[in-house]
């Protein structure tokens, strides 16, 4: 008996001892995972960090790559050579400001990336339609038929229709398009319903590096070359809870512009300022005096949907200015043909009413595309403020 006890405590205190060392292996197994695993979360945002600074983006299991792993460092060495870029100022806004809207989204809704689809204005299967420049007095004679206006002028969506009622050219070339420059306070107001277009080199980090810095260089050559003084609204309105969103977005613009509107009855020119969304392979892209610069486009929705091959309005978004805003575009267009022929695109025409209705020279304006660059926007905005006060001056 004494010796089937001790053999028994022999083996009891061999079980012992491989538990213990059991044990040492556990805990080394676990601190190795646990550092293996906070490798993996700070090499991931080293990465997203070296691509899309300060956008964190989602990663789901298993996403953590062998060219993530290879671009982690422990210390990742400073660029001497690189430029530290201040953050941009802060703008006020009636809506959201530009400061509040500057937090992580993610990549997936940079506009300018992968937001062609989400165009809600123009059909980029027409996006290469060539244009016919009209600005003589014979060609203003064969505008009068209508079927060449159709052909010559004008892109329309398939979801509306143009009709001769509408589009009377006599009307347009009559219509009393000056505003008085004599009154005090801003005569031209400037916003975006979608603030957050980028072009294609745009820092999407910066609102103002996109379709918003494209308005404030409008609206500084109009006040400063021009003496129009001249509102540029900041608001944004496809920015919500951190991302992008459209949808809505013509519906959240009313409120704050119809505010703008009754603060300022001085403003009698309003512009919506838009970049449009193209196919990839295509480039707007002119030149005036060897100077690069993205083409323009003069936007018109009609509040009109055709329907069985007849035109039926929109009951529900009427449009009082219609006729004021088809004018105003219409020799917008008649003046970019005069003074940069190649300058603007066809006039877009659309079914919906979209930012048009509240003031009755009211403007759409589409400049370049995603694919254009960020100078390119901006060079346009000497060609297009000449345009614009040659029409209301």
């Amino acid at each position: 008996m004494r010796g089937n006890y001790r053999i028994r405590k022999k083996d009891i205190e061999s079980i012992a001892r491989r538990k213990k060392i059991q044990g040492c292996v556990s805990f080394l197994a676990s601190m190795l995972l646990f550092f293996l695993c906070a490798k993996n979360v700070d090499g991931a945002a080293f990465l997203l960090h070296e691509t899309l600074p300060g956008f964190p983006m989602k990663i789901s299991k298993g996403a953590y790559s062998a060219e993530m792993k290879e671009s982690y460092s422990e210390e990742p060495q400073e660029d001497e050579d690189a430029q530290i870029e201040p953050e941009p100022e802060a703008v006020p806004v009636y809506g959201v400001s530009i400061e509040e809207s500057m937090v992580a989204y993610n990549a997936e809704d940079l506009l300018g990336v992968n937001d062609i689809s989400l165009q809600p204005e123009t059909d980029i299967s027409q996006s290469s339609v060539p244009k016919t420049d009209l600005s003589t007095l014979a060609d203003l004679e064969k505008l009068r038929d209508f079927a060449y206006l159709q052909k010559s002028f004008y892109t329309t969506s398939s979801t509306t229709m143009i009709t001769p009622d509408l589009f009377d050219v006599d009307k347009f070339m009559s219509a009393d398009l000056k505003i008085d420059n004599t009154v005090s306070g801003p005569k031209i107001l400037i916003f975006h319903t979608h603030s957050s277009e980028m072009f294609k080199d745009s820092n999407p980090l910066n609102p103002m590096d996109g379709i918003m810095g494209v308005g404030e260089k409008l609206s500084q050559i109009l006040s400063e070359v021009y003496g129009i003084e001249t509102l540029h609204h900041t608001g944004r309105y496809d920015w919500i809870n951190g991302a992008v969103e459209r949808d809505g977005a013509y519906e959240r613009v009313e409120g704050d512009i119809k505010k703008i509107l009754a603060d300022n009855p001085s403003i009698q020119v309003s512009i919506d300022l838009h970049r449009d969304g193209v196919k990839e392979n295509i480039h707007l892209i002119t030149s005036e005096n060897g100077i690069k610069m993205a083409q323009v486009m003069f936007f018109n929705g009609i509040s009109r949907i055709k329907k069985s091959g007849t035109l039926q309005r929109l009951d529900s978004f009427p449009n009082p200015y219609l006729e004021d805003n088809l004018a105003l575009s219409f020799n917008a267009q008649l003046a970019a043909n005069s003074l940069f022929p190649d300058f603007t695109r066809r006039v877009y025409i659309n079914a919906y009413r979209y930012s048009l209705h509240m003031l009755p020279k009211s403007m759409l304006i589409e400049v370049g595309a995603q694919t254009n660059t960020m100078e390119e926007a901006m060079n346009a905005m000497g060609p297009l403020a000449k345009i614009l006060t040659t029409v209301i001056n």
